[in-house]
């Protein structure tokens, strides 16, 4: 992960472009991002999404619209202050805490959803 940090801010720098990076902007495009990713799904049912993914070409462009929410969250991270990895980690603790698999297994409902009881297989 470091050093694909450090290829992003070595390619951003090479172009002079943190002038043009602050977190709004940041996070506006990983918005943009986002939802040029979500445009890939839009209309399609679980089984056309499924079929589709088979296509090397949609796997292709898909990969590339998450790649640029990546380096665009690593680019945020950076301007932000933010160590991404570590952000990372301490929110999949504290999932894990919301989220006891003898609660959480199977089920979507959200963590303030669960009943005292525990999980019953």
């Amino acid at each position: 992960m470091q050093d694909l940090i450090k290829a992003v801010m070595r390619f951003r720098d090479e172009r002079d472009w943190k002038q043009f990076h602050n977190p709004k902007d940041l996070a506006i495009s990983v918005a943009l991002e986002a939802a040029e990713l979500l445009e890939h799904f839009q209309w399609k049912s679980n089984e056309e999404v499924a079929n589709a993914l088979k296509e090397p070409g949609l796997k292709g462009r898909i990969g590339e619209e998450m790649a640029d929410i990546l380096l665009l969250l690593i680019s945020l991270a950076d301007v932000a202050g933010v160590d991404l990895q570590e952000a990372a980690w301490r929110k999949l603790r504290k999932n894990e805490e919301r989220y006891p698999v003898e609660k959480a297994k199977g089920t979507a409902k959200k963590y303030d959803q669960f009943s005292d009881e525990p999980f019953k297989p």
